[in-house]
């Protein structure tokens, strides 16, 4: 029989392993006494833990905390270097890399650049470099990688994003294929995924079980988590709302299955810069009109009520999407982010708030991204230290 039978002595210590190092890990360097008390483990029996727990390799002594007069007591902490965890986040222009030990703490990063029209033979070789170029301490446990595709669960291939768009990628076993050129275990998530994981954990949906993330930038994306739990529907394209049909837009009949059509070729970045210059608005790309849009709307006269115009024109657009999302899933909160979103700020929210709430039945609340950063990075991180953790806290039973 495979694991610790229930009710027996190794069960229970690998219950007490796991309460006192998620105890480490969420307050910090702690004694014995503090151990004892937030697990409720007796004197001897923390003792015997921190024990097995050191042989593991898993604490460390941190040094001692004075108390009362003539007494100190031993500090424990998790062992940073117990294990590594590895996160990429891969678009047609870079990859992105960024190594964490046990604790979370960031020990490496690096950005590799690349172009669209690399052999796809050099997929796992890029890959490699972009990892090895962040200089992680000692071998990797375990690399999530966030792309612009989804795999499709029943094949185990990439999905929901052209060849062309991610050369290489289209291979089948991919994430087999990818763990063995890798030497370390990975898994493929799609990049809006990740972000959703990203302000789940740390930004706007913290206190949210139900929500949908929508990233508006170059292109159109979304994210599903119902009951806590991230929804990939059963081809992996959950959240591909971008190829959504959408009034006043060309479908996959017209432009073809990959192309340019749906909710993305009115809301994509392309088409929101060229709707911003027809209201007079100019910028660089569709962030920087954007902002412009916003910093005139501040203002008085012509330019600014075009301007004003302008970013209502931008929040129905949205805000159709959204609603036909709404009526479905009824989210109680919608997360914006992205360059279409993030450059109008609190102007632009407010705005896809009351244009959205003007067409549907429920009203959920619309936020703001509130992840720092590059929350692709920051999920597939997340993802990869908690299967990691999930794995180095069984050891000490499995040994």
């Amino acid at each position: 029989m495979d694991g610790p039978v229930p009710g027996t002595p190794s069960l229970l210590r690998a219950i007490n392993d796991r309460a006192a190092l998620r105890a480490l890990l969420d307050r910090g360097p702690l004694t014995r006494p503090e151990i004892g008390a937030l697990t409720g483990l007796s004197k001897p029996t923390a003792s015997q833990l921190l024990a097995r727990l050191q042989e593991a390799g898993l604490v460390v002594l941190d040094g001692v905390r004075e108390g009362l007069p003539g007494r100190t007591a031993e500090v424990y902490r998790i062992n940073p270097a117990a294990a590594y965890a590895g996160a990429l986040d891969v678009t047609p222009d870079r990859i992105e890399a960024r190594i964490a030990d046990l604790t979370g703490a960031v020990v490496g990063e690096h950005t590799l650049p690349t172009t669209r029209r690399r052999p796809a033979g050099e997929l796992v070789e890029r890959l490699g470099a972009a990892l090895a170029g962040a200089n992680p301490p000692d071998k990797l446990r375990r690399v999530v990688i966030g792309v612009q595709a989804a795999i499709d669960p029943a094949t185990g291939r990439l999905g929901y994003a052209a060849a062309k768009d991610v050369p290489g990628w289209q291979i089948p076993d991919l994430v087999p294929t990818l763990s063995a050129g890798l030497g370390v275990p990975v898994d493929v998530e799609n990049n809006v995924n990740l972000v959703a994981l990203a302000e789940q954990a740390h930004g706007a949906a913290r206190d949210s079980r139900d929500f949908v993330l929508l990233w508006a930038d170059e292109g159109i994306g979304s994210a599903v988590v119902l009951g806590g739990r991230m929804h990939r529907g059963a081809t992996g394209g959950a959240g591909e709302v971008g190829y959504m049909p959408t009034p006043g837009a060309p479908t996959a009949r017209e432009a073809g299955r990959y192309a340019n059509h749906g909710y993305q070729a009115l809301t994509g970045g392309p088409a929101v810069l060229k709707l911003l210059r027809s209201y007079g608005v100019r910028g660089a790309d569709f962030r920087q009109a954007v902002a412009n849009a916003v910093r005139l709307a501040a203002g008085t006269g012509q330019r600014a009520d075009d301007a004003r115009a302008g970013l209502r024109d931008i929040a129905a657009r949205l805000a159709v999407g959204l609603a036909a999302i709404t009526s479905v899933l009824d989210p109680g909160l919608i997360v914006l982010t992205g360059g279409v979103v993030l450059p109008g700020g609190e102007t632009l929210r407010e705005l896809v708030e009351h244009e959205l709430h003007a067409l549907t039945i429920p009203r959920p609340r619309v936020r703001l991204s509130s992840v720092e950063g590059n929350p692709v990075l920051a999920g597939a991180l997340d993802l990869a230290l908690d299967t990691v953790r999930e794995e180095v806290f069984g050891s000490t039973v499995r040994s």
